[in-house]
């Protein structure tokens, strides 16, 4: 009888899993913890002292950096957090890591097959440089973030993924717009403003404000000014949790992306997509592999085109829009995804095992010493069988 995977999900500690409010890649991280967990995997999840996750729980700091207003810098506490998996690292089948750059060290200093997930973006200046010799196992959240670099090998695309089933639906709507994120330039929250002046709609914006650094300076120089400029049309509710996001969604007419970043995925989409709120959003980046243009909402390359959009949002049928984000980003598809890429490192690891077993063992093609027996490579493949079976667990055997 084979035994479940182990599995090691590491996540960065500036957020808790799954963070209060705002937070994707802690997100993500519990939804597949949570889905592993569900189908009998055996789940260590590395993360700040704070977390609520299923399975082993290690605590790489007492309580996530970020909302403890720890403002300096983050490679140290990543560092600490690469020396708390390595010193684990014999424990487990397989480690998934979620430290994006840090991932690739993680990769090449430990025997255990690794698993990395690229949240962030990767059109950046040192990003060629560091994946011009690429391990194995990398995965990327959307094409669009793939293709920033298409000589690499990539494991696989898997979108993100989450529990949607429980976003409200068939809240009463107002005419409102809602826009949900940071209060920082390249996600448009200036320009949110903008489109609901020019769509003559109330907006409602949640966002996360910075401690320090230069998103603070840009709240404090640009956004501030502009939300006392628009008066009581827009509403500033801060950082919302989840529960309070999903009802903003729920009761807007639709939702604002204007952003001029690539987002690598656009959690804000789905999120919005699953209380049935169209999203209206610039052409960039992931979002046209998540948002059916006419279908799901609409592009716009500008302010301009944004708004005049926004009335084109009462031909859609929302119903349709939650029916699909919640089958094409649930949490059980990017689990279905995760775990084809866990079975293709383990059968991969395993191969070279056999290879390097084959030639190491007494009688050998390549002992030096050995007999020369032929049937020294039946043995070392039935060896192979045995511990190829035990490492893959309950994925060798398609168990949940």
């Amino acid at each position: 009888m084979t035994r479940p995977l182990r599995i090691a999900q590491v996540a960065p500690p500036f957020e808790r899993v799954p963070p209060r409010a705002y937070g994707g890649t802690e997100r993500i991280v519990h939804a597949l913890v949570t889905e592993l967990d569900r189908r009998g995997s055996e789940v260590t999840t590395f993360a700040s002292g704070d977390s609520v996750v299923p399975g082993r729980h290690v605590k790489t700091v007492p309580e996530a950096l970020r909302p403890s207003g720890y403002t300096g810098e983050s490679l140290p506490y990543m560092q600490s957090t690469l020396h708390d998996v390595l010193s684990r690292a014999d424990e487990f089948d397989l480690i998934h890591s979620h430290l994006e750059w840090m991932s690739l060290l993680l990769s090449r200093v430990t025997s255990v097959p690794v698993v990395a997930t690229f949240h962030g973006r990767l059109d950046l200046p040192w990003a060629e440089a560091l994946l011009r010799d690429p391990p194995r196992g990398l995965v990327a959240i959307s094409q669009n973030q793939a293709d920033t670099h298409p000589d690499v090998p990539w494991a696989a695309v898997v979108h993100n993924g989450l529990r949607l089933d429980g976003a409200p639906f068939g809240k009463r709507r107002g005419e409102g717009l809602c826009f949900v994120g940071r209060v920082a330039p390249e996600k448009g929250i200036v320009e949110a403003i903008e489109i609901a002046q020019l769509a003559g709609r109330p907006l409602r914006i949640a966002a996360k404000v910075a401690p320090g650094g230069t998103e603070r300076a840009y709240y404090d120089a640009v956004f501030a000014p502009a939300l006392k400029t628009a008066g009581s049309a827009v509403e500033f509710l801060g950082e919302l949790d989840q529960a309070d996001r999903d009802q903003l969604f729920a009761e807007s007419y639709a939702s604002l992306m204007p952003g001029g970043w690539p987002e690598p995925f656009g959690l804000v989409a789905i999120e919005a997509m699953a209380c049935g709120t169209p999203v209206v959003a610039r052409r960039i980046g992931a979002l046209p592999e998540i948002i059916r243009d006419g279908v799901d909402g609409f592009f716009g390359d500008d302010v301009t085109a944004m708004a005049f959009k926004v009335d084109r949002v009462a031909d859609l049928d929302r119903a349709e829009i939650r029916a699909s984000v919640l089958e094409r980003f649930s949490a059980v598809r990017m689990t279905d995804g995760y775990e084809a890429v866990y079975r293709g490192m383990l059968e991969s690891s395993a191969e070279r095992s056999a290879g390097a077993t084959v030639s190491g063992e007494p009688g050998g093609p390549q002992d030096p010493g050995g007999s020369g027996d032929a049937s020294a490579d039946v043995i070392s493949a039935e060896r192979l069988s045995s511990r190829r079976a035990d490492r893959m667990g309950t994925l060798a055997t398609g168990g949940r």
